[in-house]
């Protein structure tokens, strides 16, 4: 640091000799010329002067004589008259030695306006100067009367060449006198910075060492100096005032850190980096929980975090599973890239799931089969769970081909349990708003969908049924006698019977159609979609058989067998209009009653009803 203010202070003293040098060199030469011509001005008029007093004295046999006394003066090396045109129409041709010699002296005849051209070498320099002779008309002399010319016409010119070696010798020893001030005041400064800078200049090397090692996360004070000026005690003093206090707060925000993202390991030792990589992943984790906060469904919220997974952690096979506490039963809620590979035991039963009995994350190992439910050898797995709810887990599985990937898992194990963590409370909500919903669409008892369900539900089927060509088969039925088992057994036995009713219904009709408790013992099956008349019968002839003949347990080994009475009507073949529809079935099933119960009866017209 301090050879390199030295070297910056000499480059640049330097830089200010060279520029005073071209300065004062450029205005020294201006001067130099500036002077010639104002020299070769002031001999060109006295040559003018001369000529003319020799002209009206009547001795111009005496101008030679007068020209090389001039010429013999100091500094000029030539000069010669150069005669113009008006001049000679006057008195004739002019001598070889009034004749222009070059360019010069003709473009100044024809211009009358003055030139001059500069030779210079190392050491010597002239300057050529040709300055025109014009007739001129004043009190002391009047060229017009001794030429036939007007005032302004040339009449000829004065060439002269001046020699100014003395200003350019004088220009080299002021360029050299100038360095020579340069370098001794580059010496001066380099003698000086380098004894009265000496311990600043030090403790800027030392502040840059220790700055450095602070950008790296080291965060140590530098060693006190003596013989420092004010400012720079000052400078050390606040240095290492900074320094503590960073140390102190970067542990503290490392500690408290922790606590949100865990003990993670990361790729570098420097505390900076490392604060920045974990509020980088907060505030990540911040974004992702602000949008699954307003997700509609948890399936929404599962995909949104396989993407964080696949995305962020590269990762390429995992399966979200939930397990019901309640019924006892592991499913599968979302799958990205291969089989999860757990044995099919542990669907019905969690508890063989060793991850589930440990309560600590589970993962594959070299020389030992972790888990004995794993059924694939070749791969590499990781499994943990979160609560979702007070009866539900959610199990992650992620599956590996290679080490490599198995370990950058590990590695980054820490931030996507941050994820999981952050998605579960939003799950939780989704889960219980499900149940909140079918809470309020399903029958408490039974199990099966409400009339309110069937009130909202069919105004969507029936647009969608006639737009499609669809089918429905609607049965309306009934428990027979059903107010007899209330009254002879009471009211837990009845709900007994309407459960067994319901178990019988749900296994007797595909997963698309739709069962319905209407109210009390009376219920309504949707077949959506069925073939036809027929196919409905069939289902509910079934049905009603498998009722008649089933054995109902109510207490202390007594059973009862109960029968019910359906009525069939068809949408649209009956009506377009489902309310007429219902209605037919309806007028069917008491028709079926009405006929002695434990039938199927089919609606046609109010005159026409088939008994099944």
């Amino acid at each position: 640091m301090k050879k390199k203010i030295i070297s910056n202070l000499v480059v640049i003293m330097i830089f200010i000799g060279i520029l005073l040098t071209l300065i004062e060199s450029y205005n020294f030469r201006n001067h130099g010329i500036h002077n010639a011509l104002n020299s070769a001005k002031s001999i060109s008029e006295v040559v003018k002067n001369g000529l003319t007093a020799h002209m009206i004295n009547g001795n111009m046999d005496q101008r030679d004589v007068f020209l090389n006394s001039i010429s013999s003066m100091k500094n000029i090396e030539k000069l010669w008259i150069v005669r113009g045109e008006n001049v000679s129409k006057q008195y004739g041709d002019a001598k070889n030695s009034e004749l222009p010699r070059d360019d010069i002296d003709l473009k100044v005849l024809n211009s009358s306006k003055m030139e001059y051209e500069l030779e210079e070498s190392f050491t010597t320099a002239t300057m050529r100067v040709t300055i025109p002779y014009n007739a001129i008309d004043t009190n002391a002399i009047s060229c017009v009367n001794c030429h036939l010319v007007k005032y302004g016409d040339n009449l000829g010119a004065v060439s002269i060449v001046i020699d100014i070696t003395d200003f350019k010798t004088s220009g080299l020893n002021l360029i050299l006198m100038i360095m020579f001030f340069t370098i001794l005041a580059v010496a001066l400064l380099v003698y000086f910075a380098n004894k009265l800078l000496k311990p600043d200049l030090e403790t800027i090397e030392e502040l840059s060492l220790k700055i450095k090692n602070i950008s790296n996360g080291k965060f140590t004070n530098i060693i006190k100096k003596d013989k420092l000026s004010f400012e720079s005690k000052n400078l050390i003093k606040e240095y290492n005032l900074l320094v503590n206090g960073l140390s102190i707060t970067m542990d503290d925000i490392d500690k408290k850190l922790n606590i949100f993202v865990g003990n993670r390991s990361y790729d570098t030792t420097n505390p900076l980096v490392k604060a920045q990589k974990v509020i980088s992943n907060l505030a990540e984790i911040y974004q992702f929980k602000k949008e699954i906060e307003i997700d509609s469904t948890k399936d929404e919220i599962y995909k949104r975090l396989s993407y964080i997974l696949i995305n962020k952690f590269n990762l390429n096979s995992f399966t979200f599973m939930e397990q019901d506490i309640n019924t006892n039963k592991t499913t599968i809620v979302y799958n990205y890239g291969e089989d999860n590979y757990c044995s099919s035991e542990i669907f019905d039963n969690p508890n063989l799931c060793r991850l589930t009995r440990t309560t600590n994350d589970v993962w594959s190992t070299k020389d030992q089969n972790t888990c004995p439910h794993f059924t694939n050898s070749s791969k590499l797995y990781y499994c943990f769970d979160i609560d979702i709810g007070i009866q539900t887990k959610l199990v992650l599985n992620f599956i590996f081909d290679t080490e490599e990937e198995f370990e950058s898992l590990k590695k980054n194990i820490s931030s996507i349990k941050n994820y999981v963590l952050e998605a579960a409370p939003s799950i939780t909500v989704k889960i219980l708003l499900e149940e909140l919903k079918d809470s309020a669409f399903k029958d408490g008892l039974t199990g099966l969908y409400n009339r309110k369900f069937f009130d909202e539900h069919i105004t969507k089927l029936v647009p969608q049924a006639l737009r499609e060509n669809i089918n429905i088969g609607i049965l309306m039925l009934d428990m027979d006698h059903f107010k007899s088992v209330n009254d002879e057994y009471g009211h837990d036995v009845g709900d007994i019977v309407l459960k067994e009713l319901s178990t019988i219904l749900t296994n007797n009709v595909r997963d698309s159609d739709i069962i319905i408790r209407y109210g009390g013992e009376e219920f309504i099956i949707l077949l959506v979609g069925v073939q036809d008349e027929d196919s409905a019968l069939n289902i509910a002839n079934k049905i009603r058989m498998q009722v008649s003949q089933n054995e109902i347990d109510i207490y202390a080994g007594n059973k009862l067998k109960k029968t019910i009475s359906i009525g069939l009507s068809m949408f649209p073949q009956d009506s377009t209009n489902i309310d007429i529809v219902m209605k037919n079935a309806d007028i069917a099933l008491y028709e079926a009653k009405d006929k002695g119960r434990n039938m199927v009866a089919r609606y046609e017209d109010k005159n026409n009803i088939e008994i099944f």
